[in-house]
């Protein structure tokens, strides 16, 4: 059976810089009917396992490391023996969270991970967060962008460990030279295409948005 994306939305808070404020997050899972992957473990580790309803999990895949994204990737490696992967860069970040639990495995710019005989190319895209990473599924039609590129512009950069210059350099260089029919998979809200999204660089440029 080919790979499919699955998705559910899980609800908590974010906080960094003294400020905490409610999120909904999107949880993907890739897989088919008997393995699969979770990018982004937010939450609730109890509603993810469900959603993978007993699929092996293959590993919990980090796009970035603020809080939100990564708050219960321990408890659901607990719960399912899968490794949590995590770019080096985000490591400080990370520990913010999770000072006494190390992620299991760094991921790296051009890394392949495989699940249901679909790879995933790992972009480190930094800016919103220095170790920010997305997932690049041609097989899919989709790229999985975390909190890098959203419907309407770049990620937010005005908090620590954020760059506006950098993370526009990431979409322009990683992102908008995918694919225009490529499918985006937020790590909030709706998706997008890269189609949907390239011709407004020099808007969100202009806006230091």
């Amino acid at each position: 059976m080919a790979a499919r994306v699955d998705h559910l939305v899980t609800s908590g808070t974010f906080s960094l810089d003294g400020g905490t404020w409610d999120v909904d997050n999107n949880v993907w899972i890739v897989g088919d009917d008997s393995e699969a992957i979770v990018i982004d473990a937010a939450h609730d580790a109890e509603a993810i396992a469900r959603a993978l309803g007993g699929r092996r999990l293959l590993a919990i895949v980090s796009t970035h490391a603020h809080n939100d994204h990564i708050d219960a990737a321990p408890a659901l490696a607990s719960l399912t023996g899968a490794p949590i992967l995590l770019h080096g860069d985000d490591l400080p970040l990370w520990k913010h969270t999770h000072p006494d639990r190390a992620p299991d495995g760094e991921l790296t710019d051009g890394q392949e991970i495989a699940v249901a005989g679909t790879g995933l190319t790992v972009l480190h895209t930094p800016g919103h967060a220095p170790g920010a990473v997305c997932l690049y599924a041609p097989e899919l039609g989709t790229v999985f962008t975390g909190d890098t590129l959203f419907q309407g512009g770049p990620g937010a950069t005005g908090r620590s460990f954020s760059d506006f210059p950098t993370i526009v350099d990431s979409i322009r260089d990683r992102l908008l030279t995918l694919p225009p029919e490529t499918v985006v998979r937020t790590g909030h809200g709706d998706s997008t295409t890269i189609g949907a999204e390239a011709p407004h660089l020099d808007e969100w440029i202009a806006r230091g948005h």
